[in-house]
């Protein structure tokens, strides 16, 4: 099966733990991957540690000032709606979920700037459930290896829940994500320094 030939490769190619956001807790990571949406996690990681020192917990961060989390937040790029998301979700995460956060995708969706990608990092990283998490790099190498010619990433996890199996779907979700980042890049991918090429539709 090619997806396991590809996970078998890439994993024996990258270190055993892939950890893109800087989170010490799981309410931290939730807060992170709202933030990094259109941005990149070096952002992101560098206005945590002030946004947590300021608001280490849900029940502080969801009576926060709008404002003032602007102003933490900033760098990260359409500052006003995250600032607003991550106040609310905050809020429901104190109020509703008694400070933990949710393993229900139906629940996390329910919050505040939190669309499928970011659910299934979360149930993934937190909760060690099956996750496809489908962001930019990963769609452009799945498709590039020929595993989707899907467009939506809805669509793209749904085709790849279908071909990986459950219990390597998260960590392959970051194998491939990060062979993304450092190898399958956008504009000039270094196929030459790739080892999937026997295995790789675009370069065949």
């Amino acid at each position: 099966m090619k997806t396991i030939e590809i996970y078998n490769i890439l994993d024996n190619l990258y270190e055993k733990k892939i950890i893109f956001l800087e989170a010490e807790n799981d309410f931290q990571l939730l807060i992170g991957v709202i933030l990094s949406a259109q941005t990149t996690d070096k952002q992101v990681n560098s206005i945590l540690p002030e946004l947590f020192e300021n608001y280490p917990t849900p029940e502080k961060l969801g009576k926060a000032e709008i404002n003032n989390i602007i102003e933490i937040i900033h760098p990260v790029g359409f500052f006003n709606i995250k600032a607003a998301n991550i106040i609310k979700t905050a809020d429901i995460i104190h109020k509703k979920h008694g400070d933990a956060v949710p393993a229900e995708m139906s629940a996390l969706l329910q919050l505040p700037g939190v669309g499928r990608k970011s659910a299934n990092v979360v149930r993934g990283q937190i909760f060690n459930l099956p996750a496809i998490i489908v962001d930019t790099h990963f769609q452009r190498t799945v498709t590039r290896l020929g595993l989707t010619s899907a467009k939506q990433p809805n669509k793209v996890e749904e085709e790849l829940n279908k071909i990986v199996p459950e219990k390597l779907q998260y960590r392959f979700s970051m194998l491939i994500n990060k062979h993304g980042r450092t190898i399958c890049k956008a504009k000039k991918p270094l196929c030459e320094k790739c080892g999937l090429i026997s295995l790789c539709q675009f370069y065949n």
